[in-house]
């Protein structure tokens, strides 16, 4: 496949099915999409994994966290189905990077992160793995980040759903870039 049509290609997954993701593939992507461009070479990303025991720690702890908040008043089927929804995602990988107290060198330490992030998407579509970048307010409790082992002074920059999946959605139109130029004379 050409990179234009992978990247026209690429979608958003939210159903896999059970087959597992080897870690060493996804080892062997993240080497490659460590390229991402990155200012000064900081490689301002750290990754952590979660399949197994560890998936099922961090969606148990999850499920806690937004009991008392996005679930909260949900009736115990609606949660049971969200759960086996989480559950049903072979594996997460948390996309962390350090918090710069300097404004302009933290934008560009999340740009690159974020450059690595689809990276990653791209080169795990090639190979048949599809994901979800989800950033919900969750990212952002303490005690989420202590169970997935994000440090103070790190930022959560996706939490990557990634698996196998049967069938991909179709595509949604896209504005042409035509329609967005502009031209300085």
């Amino acid at each position: 496949m050409s990179i234009a049509s992978i990247i026209r290609e690429r979608r958003s997954i939210h159903e896999f099915n059970d087959k597992p993701v080897d870690r060493s593939l996804v080892l062997r992507l993240l080497d490659d999409a460590v390229w991402a461009p990155n200012h000064g070479l900081r490689e301002p990303w750290r990754f952590i994994y979660a399949e197994g025991e560890g998936k099922s720690k961090l969606v148990n702890g999850l499920m806690t966290i937004l009991d008392k908040t996005k679930l909260k008043g949900a009736t115990d089927e609606q949660k049971q189905k969200f759960l086996n929804h989480l559950n049903n995602v072979p594996a997460y990988l948390i996309v962390v990077m350090p918090e710069d107290p300097r404004p302009a060198i933290w934008e560009e330490d999340l740009e690159a992160v974020s450059c690595l992030i689809q990276n990653f998407q791209l080169l795990g579509w090639e190979e048949g793995i599809g994901m979800l970048w989800h950033t919900g307010d969750y990212i952002y409790n303490k005690k989420f980040r202590e169970l997935a082992g994000v440090n103070p002074g790190e930022k959560i920059v996706g939490v990557l759903r990634l698996g196998y999946f049967d069938e991909a959605p179709k595509a949604r139109p896209r504005t042409a870039a035509e329609e967005l130029f502009t031209v300085l004379n």
